[in-house]
């Protein structure tokens, strides 16, 4: 029989962008010979994927997944909003978040974890496998996952395309010894006003120093402007400063159900009904493709591709 090392199999992989168990696979197919190798994966049509690997992928779906005191919210993205509706498609990001809530480690490593046992794969061969059932160009592209001793987490999906995916996902956690259905009915509300307001931070202390520091330069050079006295000036420097932390600090923010009470206001009056302090420990929220950059085509370029 002939030894498939790992240099063949690494190869093959390289060539073709196919997963690293199809690849050994294949090589025990034809008897090691790389050529006939690349030509069984794409009959298989496995060996896909690399050519799609440029094309951008800014929709697709964000999954959430909540199991008692731990919580898990996904992205992964595809080309077009069809592939969101597609069973393999949702069952892969249904799977990948279920994966991610029991997860412990780094999620820069996350993709390279198993699938699971049935395939042999792990979650990036699977996506690799699913690109080349599926004839789109896919991207797993951020995890994250809270977690509290005593209390809850909550999730919230807006926009759900089917229970726990959608297109905003958000999972709060509350650290508390309160009464727990309490505690989730507080926190499916914060959850929901994350989800339509956007907060960056829980407390004003975990704002990056970089964005204080810029919009306190913005206001500073605003208020000279008006060429009012330096007292003046700081006061209107302050009072910017706390217009900014009202609108993206979530501590700060005027609850969305209650607008004349802030959220760390709400929060508190909970803790004093219930009997026990509550900590908002944290917050995720994932919306579907912010950030990409779709970038621009013109209409000669996207009908020549079409022909692709």
């Amino acid at each position: 029989m002939v030894e498939i090392t790992a240099s063949l199999v690494k190869e093959l992989r390289d060539r073709t962008g196919a997963g690293m168990m199809d690849c050994k696979r294949a090589l025990g197919e034809v008897q090691g010979d790389l050529e006939q190798a690349v030509d069984w994966l794409r009959q298989k049509g496995l060996a896909a994927a690399a050519k799609k690997a440029g094309r951008v992928t800014a929709e697709g779906l964000v999954g959430i997944n909540v199991q008692g005191t731990v919580g898990a919210v996904v992205e992964v993205n595809a080309e077009t909003d069809f592939v969101a509706r597609n069973d393999k498609f949702q069952n892969f990001v249904g799977e990948v978040v279920n994966l991610a809530t029991a997860y412990k480690g780094d999620f820069a490593g996350f993709s390279e974890s198993a699938y699971g046992q049935d395939t042999g794969r792990t979650i990036g061969e699977e996506l690799k496998h699913l690109i080349s059932l599926v004839g789109e160009n896919m991207n797993f592209r951020r995890a994250a996952r809270l977690e509290v001793s005593s209390g809850v987490v909550v999730g919230y999906m807006h926009g759900a395309l089917m229970p726990g995916l959608g297109r905003i996902g958000v999972i709060v956690a509350l650290e508390s010894k309160a009464d727990k259905q309490e505690l989730e009915a507080l926190g499916r509300q914060i959850a929901m006003h994350v989800a339509a307001t956007n907060p960056q931070a829980v407390h004003v202390s975990e704002l990056e120093t970089s964005f204080v520091e810029r919009e306190k330069k913005v206001l500073s050079e605003k208020a000279r402007a008006s060429g009012k006295p330096e007292a003046v000036i700081e006061k209107m420097i302050e009072g910017g400063l706390r217009k900014l932390y009202e609108e993206v600090v979530l501590m700060e923010q005027s609850f969305i159900m209650a607008p004349d009470s802030k959220v760390k206001q709400i929060i508190e009056d909970h803790g004093k009904k219930l009997g026990a302090p509550i900590e908002l420990a944290g917050f995720v929220r994932f919306a579907l493709g912010e950030g990409i950059d779709k970038g621009e085509e013109d209409f000669a370029a996207e009908v020549a591709n079409l022909q692709k």
